[in-house]
């Protein structure tokens, strides 16, 4: 407004130092506060990161899900139809409900349980129709008379040591037969023969017509719990380098996890054991599967170990123990050797650079206890050893000989002198024990 004071404009020099301070406020200011506001910095792209992989993980993840499921639903499809052609145009039933009906209750079917399962709802069947017959001819049709003849057919179930389907295919056979029996004629043969003849059907397509891939199930069921597990070992390597207890902390809860990825990963394993044994055209695949189920047993006992080995790292930074960088490379390296296993060992390829890493891993770890080493990190040292040697053991080397490896690679250790002179260095003398 007129008359009215403004204040003059600021200077050139004065602008500049005005945006270098803004700088400097968006950098971090310099001494202890710019440096915890940096290392704040970091930890947020550090988590975001994380969240990043997560991400694309589970993608991946429901992904491999959706293709499982897409061929079952396949194969139950394909199963449906062929029992209702079956038993409509061969065996003559113009109602072919039960046939279509069983042959789907065999594919979906926990994965390797099928064959069994299909045994179960034919015996359940056979033990529903034989008591609901001779009980409904001798007492009856009505309330009290259907209660009594469920209640034997599922007591008789259970005392053959029956569970899930057997019961349920008895007691629901039982509920037909004393129910519908009077009223409909011949009920009793025509449901005992679909549920064979669906029964049949539903693993003739499982095992004959559409068997699935049993090494690439292994393949995509193991990438989870190798991802989990590399992942966490590389979130405890960052965790020590910082000293951050509480990120170390996270990394083991995450890493305690990995049990539902293994659970799936049995499941898988179960399946593709069935295919190779019952269909003719994956024979071939036996010995491969063999090998793979023993590597996951030892990727299993790998989880496993890490988590003792994330335990003590906590435990090492909170008690604000030496941590020197190689222990933290040695950790670093083992994250990368999880990684190689998973694309060499679990996809065909020999997995020579997963054992090169594991062992440069026990290398480094060697180093650290020659700089010196608290209780927890000596014990964290020793941890490292026996992941490599469970990592070993998934690449398909034998125990003795991985253990062998792992002393050989450590003797350095035991060799010079400063690590004889510090408590607890004997532990670096021996081999990782199983």
């Amino acid at each position: 407004m007129a008359g009215q004071g403004r204040e003059p404009d600021a200077g050139p020099d004065e602008g500049a130092a005005g945006s270098a301070d803004l700088d400097e406020g968006a950098s971090g200011h310099a001494g202890p506060d710019g440096r915890a506001a940096e290392s704040y910095r970091r930890r947020v792209e550090t988590v975001l990161s994380d969240l990043r992989r997560r991400t694309a993980s589970t993608r991946r993840d429901r992904l491999r899900q959706l293709r499982l499921n897409g061929i079952i639903a396949v194969q139950a499809g394909v199963a449906a139809g062929l029992s209702w052609l079956v038993a409509h145009d061969l065996l003559g039933n113009t109602r072919p409900v039960f046939a279509p009906a069983a042959a789907v209750g065999t594919i979906v079917s926990s994965v390797g349980q099928r064959l069994r399962r299909s045994v179960e709802l034919i015996i359940g069947v056979a033990l529903g129709v034989a008591i609901g017959d001779f009980l409904v001819g001798w007492l009856g049709a009505g309330a009290w008379q259907t209660a009594l003849i469920v209640c034997l057919a599922v007591a008789a179930a259970l005392v053959l040591g029956g569970r899930g389907t057997l019961v349920a295919q008895a007691g629901g056979t039982a509920v037909l037969i004393a129910t519908l029996s009077p009223v409909v004629e011949n009920l009793e043969v025509p449901r005992f023969v679909d549920a064979t003849l669906g029964g049949a059907i539903g693993m003739a397509v499982v095992v004959l017509l559409l068997p699935l891939n049993p090494v690439r199930a292994v393949e995509r069921s193991v990438r989870p719990a190798a991802d989990v597990l590399s992942e966490q070992l590389r979130a405890a390597s960052r965790a020590l380098a910082e000293r951050d207890a509480a990120a170390a902390r996270r990394a083991l809860e995450a890493l305690r996890g990995i049990a539902e990825d293994f659970a799936r990963l049995r499941e898988a394993l179960s399946g593709a054991r069935e295919v190779v044994s019952l269909a003719p055209s994956r024979w071939h695949r036996r010995q491969l599967l063999a090998a793979y189920a023993d590597g996951v047993d030892r990727l299993n006992r790998a989880a496993l170990n890490s988590m003792g080995l994330l335990r003590r790292l906590v435990t090492l930074i909170e008690d604000r123990e030496p941590a020197p960088p190689t222990l933290n490379l040695a950790i670093e390296r083992q994250a990368e050797a999880v990684r190689h296993l998973r694309r060499d060992f679990f996809e065909g390829r020999r997995p020579e650079e997963c054992r090169r890493v594991t062992l440069l891993a026990v290398a480094e770890a060697a180093v650290a206890c020659e700089t010196g080493l608290g209780l927890s990190g000596t014990a964290a040292v020793a941890q490292i050893r026996t992941v490599a040697s469970d990592l070993l053991q998934a690449t398909g080397l034998p125990e003795g000989e991985a253990n062998a490896l792992v002393h050989r690679v450590a003797a350095r250790t035991v060799e010079f002198g400063p690590a004889q002179e510090r408590p607890g260095a004997a532990v670096t003398e021996r081999p990782a024990r199983q």
